[in-house]
């Protein structure tokens, strides 16, 4: 009989308990599938007396991670503490240069530290696995690592943070505001009662450079992203993109120019046909562009206790058949460095809102300015809320709204473009500009 795989649990909040639930339940269907029993052996956690929901008995309590990690009596390490660094890194590094193989979900420390701990996993021959990491349930590491070996890529971009997600749908549904929404996401715990990383796009800029490496052999680098959150989205917004046939995502966008990978997280005009465009709530969605095949969208839970342990036992049973590769899909030595594409150089389609001066001339000098940097317009709309006649200014400061969609051109064209309508004073406030993603 093969001797059963020793797992050792660091963190035992829901998707820690979770795991051990799973694991124990799915025993027998784990051992058929992977060739040898599956059997957590011991765990850590902050408070050994909280109620969890699981039962520990006959599993070894260890006070402290990095002694989890050198436990003789385990085969495999699962890191679900999380933090970019501190013990959670210490606790991995300790497992990994004992020769125990390693299971994270730890999107921040594998960003600011991934390529370190692919060397070390490297140096002892042990697996770093991570498909919870990025995107919950949805088998997106694998894809890209394993079942989509022999393709090259040209564009990865996806919805990786539920919280944006579900705001954003609600004010799209519901003509909700920013704030409004917020609040309703952390009344239902869909949003920390700081939601700074989630809505000003930080954590999926953290998904997304992990997606990158494997995708295009880039060393991971979280500081190599450009990124933009959804809180200068308004409801005018969300109406203008439904008239005009689009939706806005919060994105993250890996692509590959001739100038090098392009990473970049912003809030994003997709059309509603794109298969991208269907996902609403906090689900998230991967679109892969891969040279010689039809772009392919793969939709799934994001985050969730139960949806986050399939993964990481995903992870436990590719160790369990003996699977083990590089951790970013090729040696670390040969993955390239990678800086951050100044957004100047991004080329693309945009949606731009303005509040014009409602007076002689204002349209002339706004397409005056565009044409000067060669910006063509695909079309151009001045919008009146209802029951304001046309022709009457739509604010107290004498002005209405106008809606403008480009063609493709740079992002450098099209911010001189606007600080020159500013200079010329036909507009008011800041201008609202969201790029348009092609299908």
């Amino acid at each position: 009989m093969v001797a059963p795989l020793k797992i050792g649990v660091a963190g035992l909040g829901t998707v820690g308990a979770s795991l051990v639930n799973l694991l124990r339940e799915q025993r027998a269907l784990l051992a058929a599938r992977c060739g040898r029993p599956i059997e957590v052996v011991a765990v850590t956690a902050r408070s050994r007396a909280k109620k969890r929901g699981v039962d520990l008995k006959n599993i070894k309590w260890v006070s402290d991670p990095v002694a989890l990690a050198k436990t003789p009596g385990i085969d495999v390490f699962v890191e679900l503490i999380g933090g970019g660094g501190g013990v959670a890194k210490a606790a991995i590094e300790a497992a990994l240069s004992s020769g125990k193989s390693v299971v994270t979900a730890n999107k921040a420390l594998l960003a600011r530290h991934g390529v370190a701990l692919a060397t070390l996993a490297e140096k002892n021959r042990v697996a770093l696995n991570y498909e919870a990491a990025v995107g919950g349930a949805i088998p997106i590491v694998k894809t890209l690592r394993e079942g989509m070996a022999g393709n090259s890529f040209e564009r990865i971009y996806g919805i990786l943070n539920g919280t944006c997600n579900y705001i954003l749908t609600r004010m799209e549904q519901e003509g909700l505001s920013f704030a409004e929404c917020l609040k309703q996401a952390q009344a239902l715990g869909y949003a920390e009662a700081d939601p700074t990383f989630d809505v000003e796009g930080y954590d999926t800029a953290q998904k997304l450079a992990i997606l990158a490496s494997i995708a295009f052999g880039t060393r991971v680098s979280e500081s190599a992203v450009y990124v933009e959150g959804i809180s200068s989205i308004a409801p005018a917004d969300l109406i203008a993109a439904d008239e005009l046939g689009y939706r806005i995502k919060l994105l993250g966008v890996a692509v590959k120019t001739p100038k090098g990978i392009e990473q970049r997280v912003h809030p994003t005009m997709v059309r509603k046909d794109a298969a991208i465009a269907q996902v609403m709530g906090v689900t998230n969605a991967v679109t892969i562009d891969a040279v010689g095949i039809n772009p392919m969208t793969l939709v799934g839970p994001g985050a969730g206790g139960m949806a986050t342990a399939s993964a990481v036992a995903s992870d436990i049973g590719d160790i369990a058949r003996g699977v083990r590769g590089a951790p970013f899909g090729q040696p670390v030595a040969t993955l390239a460095s990678v800086r951050k594409a100044p957004m100047q150089r991004h080329e693309g389609g945009y949606y731009i809102r303005l509040q014009a001066r409602d007076k002689p001339g204002t349209a002339a000098t706004i397409a005056r300015r565009l044409a000067q940097q060669q910006i063509s317009l695909e079309s151009i709309v001045q919008r009146h809320p209802k029951g304001q006649p046309t022709g009457k200014p739509a604010k107290s400061d004498g002005s209405v709204p106008v809606i403008l969609i480009t063609y493709a051109t740079s992002e450098d064209a099209v911010r001189k473009a606007l600080a020159a309508v500013g200079r010329d004073r036909v507009i008011s406030g800041r201008p609202q500009v969201i790029r348009i993603e092609k299908n």
